[in-house]
């Protein structure tokens, strides 16, 4: 059976996609998955990374692609009311059902639809309030999952994780909704992952000075 662990933040469009379509993508094969909350603002900072929605016009290009390919893949996806948004909150409350850093694809799920479907305000108070009360969130687990994302986060940015979604595989990382069917091709055993296709791609010198 593989493992996958697959990093998350509720804030990204492309993460709710990848979400979806991972049971498609991976039908046939014997796999699990955890699913792994992280900060994906701190991610981008710690690789000097401003993100889409610092540039205006990628981050309206964002807007209508993730849009486009909700439609064409047949997935649900209404940006909502503001966006970005401080995913804090959900990223928190989605870790207050959590033992051991990771989430069930049902709390995800949950949060992501919360997020992406009905164009709402995605952190509005009267919202977060309803969640709370839908979600089995264990006694006490406040400052737990505080320190559930810390450790999620600063895990992903030392395994080279400088993204969501990333889905990380026996030691490899996969970036991306268009990763997807290079995860399926690694997973189901293609030898140009052993042959040095892998590897290769740090070899290559960067011609910049």
């Amino acid at each position: 059976m593989h493992h996958i662990t697959m990093h998350l933040d509720f804030v990204s469009p492309y993460a709710w996609l990848a979400f979806q379509q991972l049971p498609h993508t991976l039908q046939g094969l014997n796999y699990r998955v955890d699913y792994r909350p992280v900060l994906l603002g701190a991610l981008l900072h710690e690789n000097s990374n401003p993100g889409p929605a610092s540039i205006p016009a990628k981050r309206v290009w964002t807007y209508r692609h993730a849009e486009w390919l909700g439609q064409h893949l047949g997935i649900p996806l209404q940006m909502p009311a503001a966006h970005p948004f401080n995913p804090l909150p959900l990223l928190r409350l989605a870790l207050q059902t959590s033992e051991d850093g990771s989430i069930s694809r049902y709390v995800a799920e949950t949060l992501f639809r919360h997020v992406w479907e009905g164009g709402q305000d995605a952190v509005a108070p009267a919202r977060l309030q309803a969640l709370q009360q839908q979600l089995n969130l264990l006694p006490d687990a406040g400052e737990q999952a505080k320190q559930w994302l810390r450790s999620n986060t600063e895990q992903a940015s030392m395994q080279g994780i400088f993204g969501v979604p990333a889905f990380e595989v026996q030691g490899k990382v996969f970036w991306g909704l268009d990763s997807l069917p290079m995860l399926r091709d690694f997973l189901n055993g293609n030898p140009w992952f052993q042959a040095g296709g892998w590897e290769n791609a740090k070899t290559i010198s960067s011609g910049l000075a």
